[in-house]
């Protein structure tokens, strides 16, 4: 047996990914209860709006109006990404961070969307980054982690050439 194959696998970094499904699931009762659809709440002025909306689309409402396919299979898609991302978790060292942690916050977003998908049939949206005549589509806790966890995977996969020398 290789050290390697020997070494505690990532599954644990799926703590991560728990948090970030009931900080999104939290936040999103908080403005569920607090807030009225479409109706901005200034959090700061000129940038940061609190702002309810209902996404049955995937990202920037694309698919909204898809005649009601795209819960399910939307939904379908989390499963299968989240599935094989956590075989990959599975599969990777556990103190690996720099892999672990970007999967475990996309798995976290996207289940915490499914949950929306399923329990709704839509996504509940809340944060509005805002400039001017300038506004980002609405987004929650579950889409901030999917793009960070995208970013640092491509970030990490950037830069690894650069931690070692070529050919080692």
């Amino acid at each position: 047996m290789t050290k390697a194959s020997s070494a505690p696998n990532a599954l644990l970094w799926l703590v991560v990914s728990l948090v970030v499904i009931a900080l999104d699931q939290w936040t999103k009762v908080i403005a569920s209860t607090s807030l009225v659809e479409g109706v901005p709440d200034p959090v700061v002025p000129g940038f940061l709006n609190w702002t309810l909306s209902f996404n049955p689309g995937a990202a920037f409402s694309l698919f909204a109006d898809a005649g009601g396919w795209q819960r399910w299979g939307l939904g379908g898609i989390a499963i299968v990404i989240s599935t094989v991302l956590v075989v990959v978790l599975a599969r990777t060292e556990r103190n690996d961070w720099r892999s672990a942690l970007p999967l475990a916050l996309i798995i976290g977003g996207a289940l915490g969307n499914l949950i929306d998908r399923v329990r709704f049939g839509h996504v509940v949206d809340f944060i509005q980054v805002y400039y001017q005549t300038f506004a980002w589509p609405a987004f929650n806790v579950a889409d901030s982690a999917i793009c960070v966890g995208a970013a640092l995977l491509a970030w990490f996969s950037l830069r690894s050439g650069k931690d070692h020398p070529r050919g080692q």
